[in-house]
């Protein structure tokens, strides 16, 4: 009998059907070449390695018709990363903002935009299933839900073509975290520790066969400390486990796997920037107090917050919680083949995923007085609200906090992915053909419960501020002087319970002729949007506190609105991927694609975009993007050359909570990308560049910006890792680097750009027992990846609101494998 586990507040009926349908589950092969044997890791770019993901059949990368890289646990840990999200750094045409911590990271690929945040166009998937179907959810993104642990076997990314076909909502790209199966008998333990900074993090993992066919792996982390900035309180607490359990048979196998996840998190958001100069060439650096690349306006004295929740009842949220992803997923995969030329393969998960979003964003930064006075009028003035200094005037810069506090009630998702294949012989070559039925359903279920601070302008433990009127008048209450944002219009009190479904049948055909690989797909995948959303209206005298008195902040509360609109709107859109590869010689091959891939659009409608009936526009709710590409691959002794020229056109239609605006564009980029590796003994050396040329083509509400470069868009960006391996130690470093781009639409302020260097050693002290240390940012570069401001006043100080790349780290690591 089939048990039944549901998201919380919602049953999935649809997903128990489908875990009854699927029986059990698995993850993917270990890398493979042609011939059957391991590819060796880290040496090259494994032309020859078998990739499996977003692929009509395993196929090796040689013979693929689209771009593909791979990344091994030692490629990964090269790069020091301090974050899933820095791991895509190293990604060919990738593009990962890693900025906002271990999770919330803004992320394209080929110069497909990030127009508001997350991940609209690539889908993160783990094991071969979205981890959200949608990777834009406002605060909801899908790497926050995703955690790179010692359980990685390898990463395959592929970007653009046949990922329109074979995952939904994805025609970027597909990023594969793929996990250890414990083919192997063999583990880890390893202890990982901060050095400068607060951190102690532990991953273990350990798999092996157990006979008769039957193999497991398990494993995951513990971690607590501050985090790699200046927060005052332990800002990551919390961890992972992961499982799985495999059963092999003579014509297949089949797996079960779960994993729970409860983390917690600092979300880190944008914070102030000195800037002065010209727009074109500003000068950046730290402002009295505040170094933008090792502080945060997070502190000790910021760790509660009164408001109300989704039904408008007394709440208190606890701002340590941050990220706070909490999941329990359990999954099932078979792979048979079942005689005749037929072969199946299904793919099964669903996932109970809840949690919290909770961080400081700074809506102004400004001079105290003038802070003051735009709360308490002419003549008011701060003091502290706590912190040493608590009742004594306050002087100086001031920040006016906007505290996102979003509850996430159930993001839960179910999936399944059943695909039939036939092979047979065509002409003189083989061929085969795959039917393949997707299905899923997403429920975005949160609620917005934003609240208004005053807060100095200050690195290390901020204390809030109060504001006191010429009269005396106390206009704030523990640095609180509004339950909501009324510098933004009180916008953003909400609340919204829609559910998505999914369902998208595709088929794909290969043909294998000689030297020539070819492929077509197609997928048509069809849509229900169902629930309601509610905004916010004002409640004059609302005691929130409950202490009998209306205190200035509580004459105008913002409260969720009795009035429920309805979402009810259905979508369906067709994708199509055609290729063709040819091996000019075993160590030569090109190909060719021309790709249609659509994206579904979510919870980013709600709020301006849905109609009064529920209904949203065909032009609103789905967008598309067209892709040609053509590359060439090219091995000779230890060089390895992957080189890939694209063209994308975009449509984009979406919705930004910070600076409130509805956006509705195409865009066009042009470019190539390169990937390289060479080998030589103890040396190995690899890297990427990717030359974006981008614009906004077509813009129906801001049509000034038509022909600008899209924000954050830079021309190149590039990846290197160099190694070196003696007998008992291996050294190197790792270069991620990035060239100006605008910080807005508008193309007036340059973010510079910057390069980032790490480094990263280990001695193998005896055999199984060996100390590494890495170091992120060796030389403490100041880098932003996004900026809030579009211009600066030149010839003065400025203060933006970015997001800078974390300062330099150092961290230890003590690993046994046995």
């Amino acid at each position: 009998m089939c048990a039944r586990h549901a998201p919380r507040r919602r049953p999935l009926v649809l997903a128990i059907g489908m875990l009854c349908f699927s029986l059990q589950v698995a993850a993917q092969a270990p890398i493979e070449t042609d011939d059957g044997a391991p590819e060796e890791s880290g040496r090259g770019l494994a032309l020859d390695a078998v990739v499996v993901t977003a692929s009509a059949i395993p196929v090796s990368k040689m013979r693929a018709s689209s771009s593909v890289s791979t990344l091994g646990v030692e490629q990964v840990a090269e790069s020091a990363p301090r974050s899933t999200a820095e791991i895509f750094r190293n990604l060919p045409g990738v593009r990962s903002e890693s900025t906002g911590g271990e999770g919330n990271a803004n992320i394209a690929v080929r110069g497909l935009p990030v127009a508001a945040g997350g991940a609209k166009f690539l889908q993160l998937h783990e094991d071969g299933l979205p981890v959200m179907e949608f990777g834009d959810i406002a605060f909801g993104n899908a790497d926050i839900f995703l955690r790179a642990d010692a359980t990685l076997d390898r990463i395959e990314a592929v970007r653009g073509g046949s990922a329109s076909t074979f995952a939904s909502n994805s025609p970027g790209g597909v990023i594969n975290l793929i996990s250890k199966t414990g083919e192997f008998a063999g583990g880890s333990v390893a202890l990982n520790y901060g050095l400068g900074y607060d951190n102690l993090r532990t991953d273990f993992e350990y798999g092996a066969p157990i006979g008769d066919g039957w193999n497991f792996h398990i494993g995951g982390f513990w971690r607590q400390g501050e985090g790699v900035r200046r927060a005052g309180y332990d800002g990551e607490s919390g961890g992972q486990i992961k499982g799985n359990l495999t059963r092999q048979f003579e014509q297949g196998y089949a797996r079960v796997y779960f994993k729970r996840l409860d983390d917690r998190a600092i979300g880190y958001l944008p914070m102030p920037v000195r800037a002065s100069g010209r727009n074109s060439d500003p000068d950046l650096g730290s402002l009295p107090g505040f170094d933008p690349r090792s502080d945060t306006p997070h502190s000790a004295f910021f760790l509660s917050n009164l408001g109300l929740d989704g039904e408008n009842n007394r709440r208190r949220s606890d701002i340590a919680d941050g990220m706070r992803p909490q999941s329990t997923a359990f999954g099932a995969e078979f792979a048979f083949d079942l005689g005749g030329d037929w072969s199946v393969l299904n793919r099964f998960r669903i996932a109970d995923n809840s949690g919290r979003f909770i961080s400081p964003f700074p809506a102004e930064a400004s001079g105290g007085e003038g802070l003051a006075a735009s709360i308490g009028g002419a003549g008011a003035r701060l003091v502290y609200a706590n912190g040493p200094q608590a009742g004594q005037a306050f002087s100086g810069q001031a920040l006016r906090i906007h505290l996102f506090d979003v509850e996430i009630n159930d993001f839960g998702n179910a999936q399944n992915d059943l695909q039939l294949t036939r092979a047979f012989a065509l002409g003189s070559g083989e061929a085969s053909l795959k039917g393949g039925l997707y299905v899923s359903r997403q429920s975005i279920d949160m609620d917005w419960l934003w609240n208004s601070y005053a807060l100095e302008l200050k690195g290390d433990n901020a204390a809030l501020l109060n504001v006191i009127g010429a009269d005396g008048t106390v206009f704030s209450q523990g640095g609180q002087y509004a339950y909501g944002v009324p510098f933004w219009g009180n916008c953003c009190t909400r609340s919204y319970d829609t559910d998505y479904s999914v369902e998208a049948p595709y088929l794909a055909f290969t043909h294998n002729l000689g030297a020539w690989d070819f492929d077509l797909s197609l997928r048509r995948d069809s849509g229900k949007a169902r629930g309601s959303y509610a905004g916010s209206v004002q409640r004059e005298n609302f005691d929130v506190d409950g202490n009998g008195v209306i205190s200035p902040n509580e004459r105008s509360v913002s409260v969720i609105s009795a009035v429920r609109q309805p979402v009810n709107y259905d979508w369906s859109y067709t994708s199509y991927s055609a290729g063709a590869n040819y091996l000019f010689s075993d160590d030569l091959g090109g190909f060719a694609r021309i790709s249609r891939g659509g994206r579904a659009n979510a919870d980013r409608l709600l709020f301006g975009v849905v109609a009064a009936d529920g209904s949203v526009r065909s032009q609103d709710a789905i967008d598309l993007v067209d892709q040609l590409e053509f590359g060439l691959k090219y091995r000779s002794g230890p060089l390895n050359l992957f080189v890939t020229a694209f063209r994308a056109e975009t449509e984009e239609q979406n919705f930004e909570a910070t600076s409130q605006r509805f956006l509705d564009r195409v865009y066009t980029a042009n470019g190539v990308e390169f990937e390289a590796a060479w080998y030589s003994g103890p040396i190995a050396l690899s890297g990427g560049l990717t030359l974006t040329d981008a614009e906004i083509s077509r813009d129906a509400i801001t049509p000034q910006f038509e022909g600008n470069r899209p924000r954050r868009q830079a021309r190149a960006i590039y990846q290197f890792t160099g190694s070196y391996a003696g007998e008992r130690w291996l050294a190197g470093l790792n270069l991620i680097g990035t060239t100006d781009a605008y910080a807005q639409d508008n193309n007036v302020l340059v973010m510079p750009g910057y390069t980032q260097v790490n480094l990263f050693g280990e001695y193998e002290l005896r055999d199984g027992l060996s100390v590494g240390v890495s170091v992120n940012n060796l030389f403490d570069t100041l880098g932003l990846t996004e900026v809030e401001e579009g211009a600066i006043v030149e010839g003065q100080d400025n203060i933006l609101r970015a997001r800078s790349i974390n300062g330099r780290t150092a961290n230890l690591v003590l690993r046994y494998s046995f």
